[in-house]
């Protein structure tokens, strides 16, 4: 079997992890221990990235035609690639997070979201928080002024209703005033007894004569 149809399979496996990718980095992982290896497919892991080691004339070839080959000049050594679909800026966050513990872990380059980065670029990029700090901050941000406004209408609604309960009791007052009225009304019916009372009294001197 000729060595191209050898190769093809991992070319074409290498184009299918690149195809959808945000963001590839490269790194030289010469030096790490078996166990920091394993650490360190770990967090990748942890964090939904591919992590992959390839040779490097099998990436080159993948990584032609595509937003990936300005990574062919540092395909040098040995090198492996960090993948990830869904978080642009996490391969460059968790790398080199775990390079400051594995000092043997190189970052040589790296491309997000179409865009090539040397290794002080990528240490730039993995300053940046990750999409869900970031979600969760504007998250904090929004919540907070509606927290308050709903504190400030509940406030406004308790307010309103004892103001609604004390009205009743001020328009009552006036509901009496017929009643004294009437009484006040009243009072001039029981003159005429009395004037009444005044002629029977007039008229018995008549008699008497």
């Amino acid at each position: 079997m000729a060595k191209v149809e050898l190769k093809q399979p991992i070319v074409e496996e290498i184009s299918s992890y690149i195809k959808d990718a945000q963001s590839v980095v490269l790194v030289d992982y010469r030096g790490l221990t078996v166990e920091q290896d394993t650490n360190l497919r770990k967090a990748l892991r942890a964090e939904g990235i591919t992590y992959k080691v390839y040779k490097n004339t099998m990436m080159n070839f993948a990584f032609k035609g595509t937003d990936f080959e300005s990574l062919a000049p540092y395909l040098e050594g040995p090198s492996a690639i960090a993948i990830s679909t869904t978080d642009a800026t996490a391969p460059a966050r968790v790398l080199s997070k775990f390079a400051k513990t594995a000092d043997k872990l190189e970052i040589k380059a790296g491309v997000v979201e179409g865009v090539a980065y040397d290794a002080a670029g990528i240490a730039k990029i993995a300053s940046i928080p990750s999409r869900e700090e970031l979600l969760s901050k504007l998250l904090g941000s929004i919540q907070s002024p509606i927290t308050n406004f709903a504190r400030v209408i509940k406030q406004i609604a308790e307010k309103g209703g004892a103001a609604e309960c004390e009205a009743p009791a001020t328009e009552e007052a006036p509901a009496e005033a017929p009643v004294e009225e009437a009484k006040t009304e009243e009072a001039p019916v029981e003159a005429p007894v009395e004037e009444a009372k005044t002629e029977e009294a007039a008229e018995a001197p008549a008699e008497e004569a």
